[in-house]
């Protein structure tokens, strides 16, 4: 069995400590190697903070309780001309993942077509004419 690497925890004044300096501009590479974290978790970090404060930075780790919010596919825009943008776009996407479909089940059917061409040429399909219920 692999072993899992348990997270260490760091108190919330280390996390704000170190995205103050990476607002300073201090590197994340030789940051994370001073501080003995990863540059994802430093990411992480200033993620979290510029998204929740410095509350995000206390948040527990997996799937939030509740149900998922997921974004709309087109934002409605508050100008008509941009508006019109937008669905178009939205039109457009829909589109292409018909375009997408179709050219999956095109696919499909070729594969079929030759296999059944392949079964036919290895005499293992009878011809519909001899095919008969009748004795």
């Amino acid at each position: 069995m692999a072993d899992k690497v348990k997270s260490k925890a760091f108190p919330t004044a280390f996390k704000l400590a170190a995205i103050k300096r990476l607002e300073a501009g201090e590197a994340v590479l030789p940051l994370a190697r001073k501080l003995g974290v990863s540059r994802k978790v430093l990411h992480d970090w200033r993620k979290a903070w510029k998204l929740h404060g410095p509350a995000g930075l206390n948040r527990k780790r997996g799937p939030k309780p509740g149900p998922r919010k997921l974004r709309p596919l087109a934002e409605p825009a508050a100008k008509s001309g941009s508006g019109e943008l937008a669905q178009a776009r939205a039109k457009i996407a829909e589109l292409e993942r018909k375009i997408g479909q179709q050219a999956l089940d095109i696919d499909f059917f070729h594969k079929a077509l030759r296999a059944l061409e392949a079964a036919d040429r290895q005499g293992s399909i009878a011809p519909a004419s001899r095919k008969s219920s009748k004795p």
